[in-house]
């Protein structure tokens, strides 16, 4: 029961969020369209090397916390 409650107040928690940056994706749509496709390439490998970093922290953050609880369950 605490797990479902904590995981509907974390929902609640990052929703507004993700409509406060959701503006962004407009902007690099608006950008993206303007550009030829050399530099659409380009930008969307930017994203991608920006992107890497968060997503590597976060996966592992993850899979550590997937670990521990795996050898506490055993």
């Amino acid at each position: 029961m605490k797990k479902a409650i904590f995981a509907l107040l974390l929902s609640f928690a990052i929703a507004p969020g993700a409509q406060a940056l959701a503006q962004g994706c407009s902007v690099c749509t608006k950008t993206a369209s303007e550009l030829d496709a050399k530099s659409a390439r380009g930008l969307n490998g930017g994203i991608v090397y920006l992107a890497t970093l968060p997503l590597i922290a976060i996966g592992s953050i993850g899979f550590i916390w997937w670990r521990r609880t795996r050898s506490l369950e055993s």
